[in-house]
């Protein structure tokens, strides 16, 4: 059961447009996981859709059409709000924990063709994606069942989605379909449950600062790569 969701301004304004691709990406996913969001999301398009019919005639603008055509090429796939896993035909490294996706991140791995998997840590590994986007690194993350990463701060707002196994922090359980949202200034040490290896996907604004000594070692070597 999932029991953590975007809350009601961040899906006013994914479902309004407004939010940024990278954090639009994590939400579109989430939505197509679960049923309770993907009914609210079309609860608020329909709101949308009535408050236009109800507004005035604007005049638009000479490049009106150019620039919806390029709002739309950066926008994530409304088809995936149906809801449906869709089994992704090529495999990182044949790897079966991402045999099912969110149609949406299926159609995001089909635009990353040379993809890999790239270790961090002994237990931590990334496949960072591009997303048409210069303000969020967007990846998966893949962690070792039952083990954890360090204790980091987070500089940037991370949005993130578990799509496999589940981890735990100081704040509760996250499992399958779960979206995570840190904010500047959050601590937490995750870990993974014993069970299975924990994938999630993530849209991050800037890269974590582990705390303690080690971090005044190793934050200056952890790199960020929006894209």
């Amino acid at each position: 059961m999932i029991r953590h969701h975007p809350d009601e301004n961040l899906l006013l304004e994914y479902a309004s447009g407004s939010l940024a691709r990278g954090p639009s990406l994590v939400v579109a996913a989430h939505v197509q996981m679960c049923a309770d969001c993907r009914s609210h999301f079309h609860t608020l398009n329909n709101l949308g859709g009535s408050l236009l019919n109800g507004s005035p005639a604007q005049p638009l603008q000479a490049n009106a059409f150019e620039r919806l055509m390029q709002r739309i090429n950066q926008t994530p796939d409304k088809v995936a709000e149906k809801g449906e896993d869709t089994p992704i035909g090529e495999q990182i490294d044949q790897d079966p924990v991402l045999e099912h996706l969110p149609r949406v991140l299926y159609q995001l791995l089909n635009r990353n063709p040379n993809r890999h998997w790239k270790s961090l840590t002994r237990n931590l590994q990334i496949c960072r994606l591009k997303s048409g986007q210069n303000d969020y690194e967007v990846a998966f993350h893949r962690l070792r069942s039952g083990s954890g990463l360090p204790k980091h701060d987070h500089r940037g707002q991370e949005f993130a989605l578990v799509l496999n196994g589940s981890f735990s922090d100081h704040r509760g359980i996250y499992g399958r379909g779960d979206f995570v949202l840190c904010e500047p200034g959050q601590v937490h040490k995750p870990i993974a449950t014993q069970d299975m290896d924990c994938l999630c996907f993530s849209a991050v604004a800037a890269p974590v600062a582990l705390t303690g000594i080690s971090g005044l070692f190793l934050n200056p070597l952890i790199s960020f790569c929006p894209g």
